[in-house]
């Protein structure tokens, strides 16, 4: 999955990353800030998008109670104090 984000402005981060990890990683690749970078957005699009469905599954929920509670109504319509 490739990501795309508009350039922007880059700052300088700490890190805190398992040495050895880091090593083998720059075996694969000569600029390690632009794998991460990639894989952080990656990461970032993965949970908007988990987000947007979770919303939509709540939306859907929410749409089927209203339509059941408009068909036929509330089980507390029956039990009215006043």
């Amino acid at each position: 999955m490739e990501t795309k984000f508009a350039p922007t402005r880059k700052r300088p981060v700490n890190l805190t990353i398992d040495e050895t990890l880091v090593m083998q990683a720059r075996a694969y690749t000569s600029n390690l800030s632009a794998t991460i970078e990639s894989l952080l957005a990656e990461f970032v699009v993965a949970k908007q998008s988990a987000l947007r469905d979770r919303q939509r599954g709540a939306d859907t929920c929410a749409a089927d109670w209203n339509a059941v509670h408009a068909s036929i109504g509330s089980f507390a319509d029956e039990h009215s104090t006043l």
